[in-house]
């Protein structure tokens, strides 16, 4: 599934959501430096942002298409998995991965952060999370059950802590049998972004549950996720928390 989303990569860069602006400036504050290297970068939606906040940014990203469409943005990308990317001496003061860490194996990825951090660089590891109403939430994965009643995306009616608990605590865990690393802290960022029908339409195939399914599947969830907005107005408000899993590399000076 980590390598299903280059199947559109101008879809996904278009539609997935951005981080809130006051997370970027917090992990740079908490950063001994500006450079900064974006772990599964994707079509470079974070790194953007870092580059934005003043930041140098490096890469590195397991398929070449979204590594091709984030190079084209003026982003500097190496294409590896994680754990087999060869850092060739360089350092960095933060390591970020924006939606990734969870494909990355949590100590082999804590380990090879801490290799590439200066002392006192930060690794932060981080998820946009998103909530609408409950009502509207119940009428999406009723869409889900009916279509795809195997699909992991039945975690689209669970409650938004439940979603991010797993990945952080999973994060955690790799930080702490890794070593090289301050005890891990969670922060949370709480925002809202309304969508119209079409452009949650827009957003639905970029998500990994749905990246594989057939063309019949999709074309019936997006039917019926639609009609669910549409009873609603044609538009709706997403509640998203964004949380950071974060650690300072010890020796700090």
């Amino acid at each position: 599934m980590a390598e299903s989303f280059g199947t559109d990569a101008e879809r996904y860069d278009r539609a997935r959501p951005r981080y809130p602006a006051a997370m970027v400036d917090r992990i740079v504050a908490g950063s001994p430096g500006t450079d900064v290297l974006d772990v599964g970068c994707g079509t470079g939606i974070v790194a953007r942002q870092f580059q934005a906040a003043g930041c140098r940014v490096l890469g590195v990203e397991v398929d070449a298409r979204m590594a091709d469409l984030a190079q084209q943005t003026g982003i500097e990308v190496e294409v590896a998995a994680f754990e087999a990317w060869d850092p060739a001496g360089r350092e960095f003061d933060a390591v970020v991965a924006g939606q990734a860490w969870h494909w990355v194996d949590p100590v082999a990825g804590a380990a090879k952060a801490a290799r590439v951090l200066r002392p006192g660089g930060r690794l932060a590891a981080f998820w946009n999370v998103g909530e609408p109403a409950p009502d509207l939430t119940e009428a999406f994965a009723a869409v889900y059950r009916r279509v795809l009643p195997d699909s992991p995306v039945s975690l689209a009616a669970a409650r938004t802590s439940d979603v991010y608990s797993v990945m952080t605590t999973r994060a955690a865990d790799g930080i702490r049998q890794a070593g090289g690393f301050d005890e891990p802290e969670q922060w949370q960022f709480d925002w809202e972004h309304s969508y119209t029908r079409d452009e949650w339409l827009d957003v639905l195939p970029t998500q990994g549950a749905l990246t594989r399914v057939s063309p019949a599947a999709l074309a019936e969830v997006l039917a019926g996720v639609g009609a669910a907005v549409d009873a609603v107005g044609g538009s709706f408000p997403m509640r998203y928390t964004t949380v950071v899993l974060t650690a300072a590399r010890t020796g700090a000076t």
